[in-house]
């Protein structure tokens, strides 16, 4: 059986020591190596040694990357809605569908820039061959991927993570631009 490796980070060695001290003359007898990895966990904070393994147990799951799965399907989907340049042909019936083609569109307006309606719509008409930038540009606030002044003047992009699907629709959909 392995054995498996079990880091023990002290932040402040004196009050270690201060804390192992007091439970070693306590005993009466020398310790026993169960004994020892408790007085040894206890003078590190934890409440014993299997508490200090389950700590590290559990930072170890937090700090392996994440598998992330993709609905490829769905993907498929919202890829078949564009031509061969990379344009949107038609708005999507499904809204699962418009969801991912909305990313794209997310992904279009530059960061942290602010633009007026009419950039917006330019960016916009460059990439979809319905001629709704409307639809879009409502869309895109509604679900707050966007933000917009009161009279609809000024459209700025809300910085966020997008869906693994919608970074798949994204990362494919700039193959085809040109």
């Amino acid at each position: 059986m392995s054995k498996d490796l079990i880091p023990l980070h002290i932040a402040d060695i004196s009050s270690f020591a201060r804390h192992l001290n007091g439970q070693l003359k306590s005993q009466t007898e020398t310790p026993s190596h169960l004994s020892l990895l408790n007085m040894l966990a206890r003078a590190a904070g934890f409440r014993n040694f299997q508490h200090l393994r389950a700590a590290n147990t559990a930072l170890a799951r937090l700090d392996a990357p994440q598998e992330v799965t993709v609905d490829f399907k769905l993907v498929e989907r919202a890829l078949n809605q564009y031509d061969d340049m990379g344009r949107l042909r038609q708005w999507p019936a499904k809204r699962s569908v418009q969801v991912l083609c909305l990313w794209a569109f997310w992904s279009l307006l530059p960061a942290e820039t602010t633009l007026q309606e009419r950039d917006v719509n330019g960016l916009f008409n460059k990439a979809h061959l319905f001629d709704d930038a409307a639809i879009l540009r409502r869309s895109l606030v509604s679900m707050g991927l966007i933000e917009r002044n009161l009279d609809g003047s000024d459209y700025r992009r809300i910085e966020q993570a997008p869906p693994p699907e919608a970074r798949e629709v994204i990362r494919r959909l700039q193959g085809r631009q040109g």
